[in-house]
């Protein structure tokens, strides 16, 4: 077949060998298991997560290319450890095809090791954004059609510094790989431009006491760049509030995301003219996002006011994978050849742009500055300021330059 110098009887035989092989794939249903943070701090993220899975399954009503699509969800809890059990068991034992996942940045991590043993699953990710997920010895069957850290918030830094004008901030942040790609993504231009971090706090997730910190932050600072997601940073925002804490925010994504501006209490009201840089604004004028919004409410009347940044993600990696599945027929034979490499190639249009993935299979996408503001409807929203376009994992840098800088942590970068 291969040559088309075969035996015709020969060529016959193996014309209805694969038929029956795709016969016998068309009547078994796809698994594809979903793994979010469905414990802990995070948990409304988590939920947010399987939102935007089960959004882009209902829209292909569970099947693709003529098979059935069977959802399998786990659970973690944020830590490494407990996302590497789920995902074993989703693999090793519910025996899945594809697992969407994970959501926090230090279980993509270990999810990217774990997928190298598991070379018979495809891994899309939720919404995890550790820069070395991708960056430095990717896995080959892990696929990130999101940014990560760095790339979520660019642009940030030169906008703080040139039109908000901060010039000395202090960081207050959750300790874990995710924020240290974050800070770094942010300090990058900051301190490029002048810009000096004369303090970074660094707090364990789940952390309910921010009294100390709150109490330490310098004096001669212009504002507090927040890195803080869930009850974390709904915690460290009501404590700074009720302190009569009076300095400028600059915030992380998931720190103004819906999950945070759709809360209840007036500490959030703080956030307003907050800038922040996000892969999804919720004041979007692509049609692509309305018809996201509108979905999402539409299937989840009692989820949150907009859609936060944790159901776009999970809704885009569904996507992915069910395009790609769509454009090889659902076949995933042969080790998964031809569906991975039409994801490897796939170039998707999302509620936030469009997507594609560079060599390492890492996302290559729009991000939106935004500031807070109050809508029409009294809701705090994040309003679009400007599309910074088609941003790469190395920010516009070579690989070589970019690698140098290191991989991030605690103290790189730094510039006190």
């Amino acid at each position: 077949m291969t040559r088309l110098v075969k035996p015709a009887v020969l060529g016959a035989a193996m014309l209805a060998s694969a038929a029956a092989v795709g016969a016998t794939q068309a009547a078994e249903p796809i698994k594809m298991g979903a793994l979010a943070t469905l414990e802990g701090a995070f948990t409304v993220l988590g939920q947010e997560g399987m939102r935007g899975v089960e959004l882009a399954l209902q829209e292909h009503n569970y099947e693709v290319a003529g098979r059935k699509i069977e959802l399998i969800k786990a659970s973690s809890n944020a830590q490494p450890d407990s996302a590497v059990a789920a995902a074993r068991k989703l693999a090793e034992q519910d025996g899945i095809d594809i697992m969407i996942g994970p959501l926090s940045g230090s279980e993509g991590l270990a999810i990217k090791d774990y997928a190298k043993t598991q070379l018979g699953v495809t891994f899309l990710n939720g919404a995890s954004a550790a820069q070395d997920t991708t960056l430095r010895d990717p896995a080959p069957n892990f696929f990130r059609f999101n940014p990560d850290g760095a790339q979520w918030i660019a642009g940030l830094g030169e906008y703080t510094y040139k039109v908000k004008g901060y010039k000395r901030i202090a960081v207050v942040s959750e300790d874990y790989s995710f924020p240290y790609t974050m800070v770094f993504g942010f300090m990058k231009d900051f301190c490029k431009l002048g810009g000096k971090v004369p303090e970074k706090f660094w707090v364990p997730i789940g952390n309910k006491d921010f009294s100390a910190i709150i109490a330490s932050l310098p004096e001669d600072i212009d504002a507090i760049f927040v890195v803080m997601a869930g009850s974390d940073a709904l915690n460290f925002l009501s404590q700074y509030f009720q302190s009569g804490g009076d300095k400028p925010l600059v915030a992380s994504s998931m720190t103004v995301d819906q999950s945070i501006l759709s809360s209840k209490g007036r500490s959030k009201d703080y956030l307003v003219g907050t800038p922040s840089a996000t892969p999804a604004a919720d004041v979007n004028p692509l049609p692509e996002w309305k018809a996201f919004v509108d979905g999402y409410r539409k299937a989840f009347p009692k989820g949150l006011n907009s859609p936060s940044l944790f159901a776009q993600e999970y809704y885009v990696s569904t996507k992915a994978a069910l395009a790609a599945l769509e454009m090889v027929g659902g076949d995933l034979s042969d080790g998964h050849a031809k569906f991975r490499d039409a994801l490897a190639n796939l170039k998707l249009m999302t509620p936030a742009g469009m997507r594609s993935l560079d060599a390492n299979r890492q996302v290559v996408t729009d991000i939106f500055l935004t500031e807070v503001a109050k809508g029409e409807d009294g809701d705090l929203k994040a309003k679009l300021i400007k599309v910074v376009p088609q941003v790469n994992q190395t920010l516009g840098e070579s690989m070589d330059k970019f690698l140098a800088y290191g991989p991030v942590g605690r103290d790189n970068p730094s510039c006190p």
